[in-house]
């Protein structure tokens, strides 16, 4: 993993746009309730896609290191 969790997490708010073009489904409300927080940002995405968290970890490690930040 190129970018370290922690600064996506404090960069949180410019972050959510590229979540939201990766998962789309994520509404405004949700990507503020995850804040950052990669747990939360797993279970959303377990929740709205019906995949397994494995699945969902995938996912956010594959789109943390193509994030910009």
């Amino acid at each position: 993993m190129n970018i370290s969790w922690d600064r996506i997490a404090g960069k949180w708010k410019q972050a959510t746009g590229e979540a939201k073009k990766k998962w789309g489904e994520l509404t405004d409300d949700e990507l503020a309730e995850i804040n950052g927080d990669r747990e939360i940002l797993a279970g959303k995405l377990q929740e709205k896609y019906g995949i397994a968290k494995e699945d969902a970890n995938k996912q956010i490690d594959e789109w943390a290191d193509k994030l910009k930040l």
